[in-house]
């Protein structure tokens, strides 16, 4: 694959139109597999993917789902999708055996820090050249800010902000008594090209078969599905080639990112819909947010320039992509104090909050489902490099063809797969091995990773901004990427659980420079302006609290107030260019 690649580059240089590099090895990316279950599969399920499309994109973006009322999945994930944000992003190391709480001196010690080029990186040697010499290191981590630590009392129907008993926070996120917004473990990866994992997150714990209720997996009857007769009967819900529907419902039960400590999924459903028998009226899809009239996706039902669609609440757009077995029953599911369920006949008691009605449970099988759809949309392939492998010649310059040609003989092949850029794909012969490596960027007593400090090897397109880079977000730069790697990266456990020290690759300064600039290459204009599919609704996001790491204002639950930055709506022909010149740059 080396040779044969690294000679049709070679007649680039000298061919006006070369054989692109799909017609010998690698294939381009429109031909590798995705890892979305088929239609066999989903007809099951959903009765309308262009309904299901827009539902999954409308929860996806909408800030009503966290907690708060103001967290949504896009918060972490609204720029390349990713998080360019770099105040009050870092963690003390949460993750860590036994667990770190205490944010370094280097970084201030405390949280809401305003992130500085000066930071990074954040393991550094007294000679880059040399793994084994003295370092100056710090074990926090660079992440997304997400949610203040509270404990779910009740959802309440019809409202966006959850019942919630706020406490101290016990993980350290505090400045003189007062929570500021927690920050994630590990750092945030970008969700475009998602659809070709197999497995997802940093340790891949999103299982490939989804069941309806979390990520495990695991074949758990919890979902009920009506007969002919509306009857209720639990059945169990295993769909393959599904991570992305795993994935999605993690964060919006996590306490470390957007709900409180607690929370039931099936709470967001009975806070969404309507509920006729108790005269609650559901809320209305992105009613704080303004979706630019050429949405791609849900422009045809913007209210702009008023926030929000022209939907009155999540219920029909359920109804309109789910199969009526799903959502459509005259029973009801109560849970008793243990948590076990019983289905009975009668209308709900407006006083009893345990008592669900059959599309109020089943919401994470169609929350999912839903944002699975979404996110398998998310497709890049228009990058300079892309044309290039097409056939045009011209798409990269001599600089990106002398960087390509590094990249295809000095070791980045074996865990960045052409054209995925990642082995974490369905299109890798070994996804499920190859895919995790543990470099040793970090220690294992600091995260374990997937057991053994292997992490999911991240996708390089549109890696240009998508910074911070490794799963601490320890390094800024694509540079310092280069550099780490270029003196054989694994500083931490040479030689103790399989890890062992990669090749020096001896680099020279032009040779790395050549490098960054072809990775540079592997970005998507669409992604940059944000064009159709990578278009969306406004977002505001918490950027940090005002003042600093001494002081933060409190409000009346002794919550540090919120920083909000606007993430604009941009419509199908796309926005302005959101290149920062680093991630250190606030937009």
């Amino acid at each position: 694959m080396v040779s044969i690649a690294a000679a049709a580059v070679a007649v680039a240089q000298t061919v006006r139109n070369p054989p692109p590099l799909n017609t010998i090895d690698p294939p381009l990316i429109t031909e590798v597999p995705r890892s979305v279950p088929d239609p066999v599969q989903l007809v099951a399920y959903i009765a309308d993917k262009t309904a299901a499309l827009k539902l999954g994109k409308a929860l996806f973006w909408d800030m009503q789902v966290g907690s708060d009322g103001i967290t949504a999945c896009a918060s972490c994930h609204f720029h390349a999708g990713a998080d360019s944000r770099s105040k009050n992003q870092v963690s003390p190391g949460v993750l860590a055996t036994p667990e770190d709480i205490t944010f370094s001196t280097q970084l201030g010690g405390a949280p809401n820090r305003q992130l500085t080029a000066a930071d990074f990186p954040f393991h550094r040697l007294s000679d880059p050249n040399d793994r084994f010499s003295s370092v100056v290191d710090i074990n926090d981590v660079v992440s997304s800010q997400s949610v203040h630590f509270g404990l779910f009392k009740d959802s309440v129907a019809g409202q966006a902000i959850d019942d919630i008993d706020y406490a101290p926070d016990p993980d350290g996120f505090q400045i003189n008594r007062v929570n500021v917004r927690r920050v994630e473990g590990r750092s945030t990866p970008t969700v475009i090209n998602a659809v070709f994992n197999r497995l997802l997150f940093w340790d891949g714990r999103a299982n490939a078969v989804f069941n309806g209720v979390d990520s495990s997996g695991k074949k758990i009857p919890v979902v009920y599905k009506a007969n002919n007769s509306e009857l209720l009967t639990p059945v169990s819900v295993q769909l393959e080639r599904s991570p992305l529907a795993s994935q999605a419902l993690t964060p919006p039960l996590s306490g470390f990112e957007m709900s409180a400590v607690g929370r039931p999924l099936q709470e967001v459903g009975q806070q969404f819909l309507r509920d006729k028998s108790r005269h609650l009226h559901g809320l209305r899809p992105l009613a704080k947010q303004v979706v630019h009239s050429q949405d791609s996706v849900l422009g045809q039902n913007s209210s702009a320039p008023k926030p929000g669609l022209n939907i009155s609440s999540y219920d029909k757009l359920i109804q309109q992509a789910f199969r009526k077995e799903w959502w459509q029953s005259k029973q009801i599911i109560e849970v008793d104090s243990a948590g076990n369920p019983t289905v009975r006949y009668g209308k709900a008691d407006p006083n009893n909050h345990k008592q669900y009605d059959l599309m109020d449970w089943n919401f994470p099988l169609f929350f999912g489902l839903a944002v699975q759809e979404y996110l398998a949309t998310l497709i890049d392939g228009d990058s300079p490099f892309d044309r290039f492998q097409k056939g045009d010649a011209s798409a990269l310059n001599p600089r990106q063809l002398a960087g390509l040609n590094l990249f295809m003989s000095s070791g980045c092949l074996p865990c960045h797969r052409i054209p995925e850029f990642t082995t974490a794909s369905v299109g890798s012969p070994d996804a499920g091995g190859s895919g995790f490596r543990n470099t040793g960027v970090r220690p294992l007593s600091e995260d374990h990773g997937r057991a053994d400090g292997a992490f999911k090897t991240p996708t390089l397109r549109n890696v240009e901004l998508t910074a911070p880079y490794m799963h601490n977000g320890g390094m800024a730069t694509l540079e310092q990427v280069i550099d780490f790697y270029n003196r054989g990266a694994s500083d931490f456990d040479i030689d103790q659980g399989g890890v062992r020290p990669l090749p020096t690759l001896n680099l020279s300064s032009t040779q790395k420079a050549d490098l960054v600039t072809f990775l540079k290459s592997l970005t998507d204009q669409r992604v940059r302006f944000e064009k159709a599919p990578f278009d969306h609704p406004q977002l505001f996001v918490p950027n940090g609290h005002p003042l600093n790491q001494v002081y933060v204002t409190p409000d009346v639950n002794q919550n540090a107030v919120d920083d909000m930055m606007e993430i604009p709506a941009v419509g199908r022909n796309g926005g302005p260019d959101i290149t920062p010149r680093s991630f250190l740059q606030q937009q």
